[in-house]
């Protein structure tokens, strides 16, 4: 009976906030087109947010539903799927505006026939057409009814990587977030260090920006790089190697996001509302937002790297991770600095070697070492029953076609040891997570003995048998 009358009351949520949904979605239409003004708000914009409220409310029912079933792996793997699907799709959206925005920026034509009121002007062909842009120095004397404001793309590639962050580390915090190796503190402390974080870069961030020091680029990014480093090492001394990373990355896009939220869009609201209201334009406002923009547009190879990490544990597996992923980061961003000036037809010099040079040196030092006479030390003819007995004890709760683990419903990535023949098959997986980068088990949570690593080693250079 109880769970009828809560699913009334869920029905009853859901409708009124659907209703509410579809009756300012009726509006968005009968009202000069869904606006509410000059600061690109829309009743439609706020339809859609009731939507967002209600999915998210539902899910949440669900979970307390399906909590402690078989259901539960279920409904977390596809959240999985639909939130880390929907933050690229964003994501690609976001980055793919900072990037032709920057492009505008640098590749206009700012001296040939040029209005006196335009900074600069652009023709472009693409996709079978013609195109002709235009950039005004401050704003057009008469604002069009038609804007457009590019901020919902940042907004919720922010939302959804947040929203993944808690999905695959946060609510499995003592697996995928915590090693007990690197800090034993509980999950509730990682999770909170993790968020506060996003903060405290954020103010430390926007301090720096609001000194003279933002005007000089050589020491704004010497700053940048110093803080970013103080960062990758903080993360790397709290949580496990991989969610350190893929804070880093949550760490400067929250400082993009933040540049966005807090900096250019109040920045372009009070220029439209000057410009629509006839007074004067403070360019300034302008110049500190384009500086912002400029940032967000340093950090996006770094983000990308993050993003793509977690799948190549020679990256994060290195005894001094946070090394590596600072230099990789400065790599990135380097060679974000070479197309720029490329761009801009300036002269590029030794950026685009330095910033090479720097990745292939992280390559080089990542690499598997040689550990010669390896085999002469191997027990010889090391039999699959032993191989198979490592397996079962350490590898099996997880990756089985029924996995025993608390976390893992599913075997994750379809990686399964049930048999010697499935052991065989992915041997140079095995080789590559358990041996060389000892990556696996997660966080190593069976706790895997280094004798037994070493046993895998000797099979498969034998040849990886099944006697």
């Amino acid at each position: 009976m109880t769970h009828f009358l809560l699913l009334g009351v869920v029905a009853a949520v859901v409708l009124l906030i659907v209703g509410g949904s579809a009756f300012l979605h009726r509006m968005a239409h009968t009202h000069r087109g869904g606006e509410l003004g000059t600061q690109g708000f829309t009743i439609q914009g706020f339809a859609y947010a009731l939507t967002v409220l209600a999915v998210l409310f539902v899910l949440a029912v669900t979970y307390l539903f399906v909590q402690g079933t078989t259901w539960e792996g279920h409904l977390m793997e596809w959240l999985n799927i639909v939130v880390r699907l929907m933050h690229v799709t964003f994501g690609i959206a976001w980055i793919g505006a900072s990037f032709y925005f920057v492009f505008l920026e640098n590749a206009l034509n700012r001296t040939d026939n040029v209005r006196e009121e335009l900074a600069g002007n652009l023709w472009a062909v693409h996709g079978g057409g013609f195109y002709y842009l235009e950039k005004y120095k401050l704003a057009p004397r008469e604002i069009p009814k038609a804007l457009h404001w590019f901020k919902y793309e940042a907004y919720f590639t922010w939302l959804t990587g947040f929203s993944l962050l808690f999905v695959v580390y946060y609510f499995n915090a003592g697996s995928m977030l915590i090693d007990p190796q690197v800090l034993a503190i509980s999950p509730l402390a990682g999770v909170a260090i993790g968020v506060g974080s996003f903060v405290v870069a954020w103010v430390l961030y926007h301090g720096l920006c609001r000194t003279a020091l933002v005007r000089n680029n050589v020491a704004m990014a010497l700053l940048a790089v110093l803080l970013c480093t103080g960062f990758a090492w903080f993360y790397c001394q709290v949580f496990s190697a991989r969610a350190a990373y893929i804070h880093f990355g949550a760490m400067l896009g929250t400082l993009m996001v933040g540049n966005v939220f807090f900096i250019i869009i109040p920045a372009q609201k009070a220029m439209v509302q000057a410009a629509t209201e006839g007074l004067p334009l403070n360019p300034e406002l302008g110049k500190h937002a384009g500086l912002r923009s400029l940032h967000n547009n340093y950090f996006t190879l770094p983000v990308l790297f993050v993003m793509v990490s977690n799948h190549f544990p020679s990256t994060f597996s290195h005894g001094y991770p946070w090394v590596v992923l600072a230099a990789i980061a400065l790599g990135t961003a380097g060679v974000k600095h070479w197309l720029n000036l490329r761009e801009k037809h300036q002269a590029t010099g030794l950026v685009l070697p330095v910033a090479a040079g720097l990745l292939l040196a992280v390559a080089f030092v990542t690499a598997p070492k040689t550990d010669t006479g390896t085999t002469a030390a191997c027990t010889p003819n090391v039999r699959m029953a032993q191989v198979q007995a490592v397996v079962q004890q350490r590898c099996i709760r997880c990756h089985s076609a029924t996995p025993t683990d608390e976390v893992f419903r599913t075997a994750p990535n379809g990686v399964v040891y049930d048999t010697p023949e499935d052991i065989i098959r992915l041997k140079d997986k095995i080789m590559q997570r358990v041996v060389i980068t000892q990556t696996m088990p997660q966080n190593n949570k069976t706790h895997m003995t280094q004798a037994e690593r070493d046993l895998l080693r000797c099979w498969i250079e034998q040849g990886a048998l099944n006697q």
